[in-house]
This record gives structure tokens, sequence and C-alpha cells, in this order.
């Protein structure tokens, strides 16, 4: 009996809800800007002994003994970290983006200080200061926004910097559709004495791929995640170059401060696809993405969908409902209903709760991993246009949802 066959004798509950997210997977269109499809093989890369192994410390530093390929592969997996953004450290071990803001915040700052991020409503992340997460409560958070435009106004970033004295200032978002000025943040930060993070978990893909400004000069550290746009195994990263300074300071952040040992099998993961990110085919693929969410926009704008900033210059499109009958919880369920899936997502100044939101966030990395080009993007955004205005009919929607997905099918057969 092969191992497949065992799970399914021995757990059909799990075996069968596994083969259910699959298909499920491959049947919808997913728009959900923080997730992708990662390749077989860097799934394969997942799959392996080290998944058994601890490795507490660093390579060639471990609490354990047994440790030499665990120390290979994660020397491996920094060495291409460092090349594919050009820095000088990389710690690999973080099991989230989350995880390795916590570290980094863990290495500069005690307990009380002042940080500044762009706030949660304006398209931040819970992680730059939200009252709800860690870095609301261990810290005291200040919080820039966006203009009317849906623009971050850096002359008001300056003068709310200016006023609070923050010891750390975090530029990144989950939810903001332009392209960052790390140089501006980089003299603000310098202007009140501050630390500089680069938080770009959602965009690391698209630097990567050399189609988003990479901020490795300016910030002092760099956060991200390892899956979204850069479609590695679910992990984190740090990355520095400017201040060698933090680097011991870092990695102590991490290891021993808010995490033990490492799981050596995604690390292993994380290096298989740090290797395929640095490909033509990669590069090719970020500057469809980009293409993608442009021809998405033009639809939503044509269509009289209102679109926060009215562009985008990376993957993400938030769509703001306002002027339509939806809530953006209501929107997120109509989509679901006819195979489209995305979240609901709060938009600049809003009045709902964030349970309910009045926009729904889009993003198009992994659509285009399916091998979707414009045509296909814009028919998509057309089908999340006639939903939001009403003029569909719910079974036409589903047969043309099944008709993309079928001619663009994803590997999805880690499993069977």
């Amino acid at each position: 009996m092969n191992r497949v066959d065992q799970l399914k004798s021995f757990d059909p509950e799990i075996f069968d809800n596994l083969l259910k997210e699959r298909d499920r997977q491959d049947a919808q269109i997913n728009l959900i800007a923080s997730e992708n499809y990662v390749s077989p093989i860097v799934h394969l890369a997942s799959m392996n002994a080290l998944t058994n192994k601890y490795a507490e410390g660093y390579p060639r530093k471990r609490y354990y003994a047994g440790c030499q390929f665990a120390d290979h592969v994660e020397e491996i997996a920094i060495d291409r970290a460092n090349q594919l953004f050009s820095s000088e450290y990389a710690n690999v071990q973080p099991h989230s983006g989350s995880q390795a803001n916590h570290a980094i915040f863990n290495a500069l700052l005690q307990s009380g200080d002042t940080i500044m991020g762009m706030s949660l409503n304006h398209g931040g992340h819970l992680t730059h200061g939200a009252t709800v997460n860690f870095s609301g409560k261990d810290y005291k958070a200040v919080t820039y926004g966006v203009n009317e435009k849906g623009l971050i106004d850096y002359d008001q970033v300056r003068e709310i910097a200016k006023k609070t004295q923050p010891k750390l200032i975090i530029a990144g978002f989950s939810a903001y559709c332009g392209i960052l000025d790390w140089k501006k943040f980089r003299t603000i930060a310098d202007e009140v004495g501050a630390y500089f993070l680069a938080d770009i978990a959602h965009v690391s893909g698209l630097i990567a791929g050399g189609v988003y400004p990479n901020p490795i000069e300016e910030a002092d550290i760099l956060s991200s995640t390892t899956h979204k746009s850069l479609r590695g195994p679910r992990g984190g990263i740090i990355l520095a170059k400017r201040n060698p300074d933090l680097f011991k300071s870092l990695n102590f952040g991490l290891f021993p401060g808010v995490q033990g040992g490492p799981m050596m099998h995604i690390i292993a993961s994380k290096a298989v696809a740090f290797k395929e990110a640095m490909t033509e085919d990669f590069r090719q693929y970020q500057q469809q993405i980009l293409k993608n969410a442009q021809a998405m926009v033009a639809v939503f704008l044509e269509r009289g969908i209102q679109v926060v900033s009215g562009q985008t210059q990376n993957h993400l499109v938030l769509l703001d409902l306002t002027n339509t009958e939806h809530t953006g919880k209501a929107m997120q369920e109509k989509l679901e209903e006819v195979g489209i899936i995305t979240n609901k997502n709060t938009v600049p100044n809003e009045q709902r709760s964030p349970f309910v939101t009045s926009g729904i966030r889009l993003g198009t990395p992994a659509i285009t991993t399916r091998g979707i080009l414009e045509n296909e993007a814009k028919e998509i955004a057309h089908l999340i246009s006639d939903v939001a205005l009403k003029a569909y009919d719910v079974n036409q929607i589903k047969s043309k949802v099944l008709d993309i997905t079928q001619s663009h099918p994803v590997d999805l057969n880690y499993l069977v």
C-alpha cells in the first residue's frame, strides 16, 4: 500500500477534505492577494526528513547534534535570499511575516516605545500598530493614512513623525495599490532618528522580479512572507544591508527572542522557491501579474466601479463599493457563490465594521500562476462588475468561471 492509500485508509475524514480542498482550488478563481500556488517542486521540497530535525540556533551554532545537513540547507537558503534581494543579511527562520516583524520589534524596541505605521483602515497590517495586535498593545502606536486620492501624503507622514518621535517607522501594506517611496521614508526616519522597517510581504515577488522598487539600500531592515507574490511556502524572512550593526541583534530577536526551533523542512522549500525566483520565467511572471491587475482596473473604471486611488501599480486592486448596494461582506459572499474568491476589506475613511466593510480586495498572483493573461483578466473583471451591478445570472457566471479554470488548470496534484 502506498502512502496516499495509507492516509486514505487510516484517516478518511482528513483525506476526503484534502481532496475537496484541492478540487475547490482548481475549480475556483482565486483573487485573494495574499494567496498563490506553490510549484510542485517547491511543495516536494517541504516533504522531507528535515521535518524530524530540531535545529535550535543558527548554522554552525546549534544547540543539538546532527545538524550538519540542516546547516547546509539553511546556508543555501540564506545565500540565495541575499542574492535575490541584494542583501547582506538574511534570516530564513521566521514561521511567518508576523513572526518576522515580532522578532524585529523585539530586537530594536523596548516595551512602550513609539512605533509608526500605516493605519489598518487605510491599508496597513495588523503588526504595524493595530490595537488588537501585540504591536499595538506592547508599543505606543501612531498611524498615518492616505489622502482623498487614496495615496500616502508624505508631508503628513513627516508631520506625524516629528510630532510623535517614533523609534521605528514602518512602510508596508496589506491593501495599498501604489508604489511606496522608500527614499522619502528614509529621509523622514533620519530626520527623527528612527529605524526604518520596510515590510515587503505583499510585493517581495514583484521586487525579486524587478517590477517594484527594492528598498534594501534605504531601509534598515526588510521583512517579508515567503508565500504571496514570492510564490514560496508559507513562512517569513528578515533581510538587511545598510546597517550591519543590527545583524546580530536581529538574529537574537528571533531566536531565542520569540521563536524556538525553526521548521527546517520549510527552509529547504524556501531555498527552492528562491532559486525559482531567480529565473527569467519568474521575472516574466511578475510582469504579467502587474499587467493583469492594471487590465482589471481599466474594466472596473469603464463599468463605473470605484477603485481606490483610481489605479494600481502593483498586484493589488481595492474596490470601493460605497456607490453600490453591496457591503464588502455581501459582495465577498456573492462572488464566492459564483466561484470567485476574494476578501472583504476596509477602504479609506471606512464607516462600517471591519467584519462588514465597504470594499473588497483583489490580487492577481494566483490567477497569473494559472497562465491567465490580460484578456481573461478583463473577462474576470467584467464578471465581478456584473455581480456588483446586479446584472447577472448566477448559473451563467458559474459556467464562465468554470470555463476559465478548466482552460487554465493549476498543478495541485500534491496528494494524488
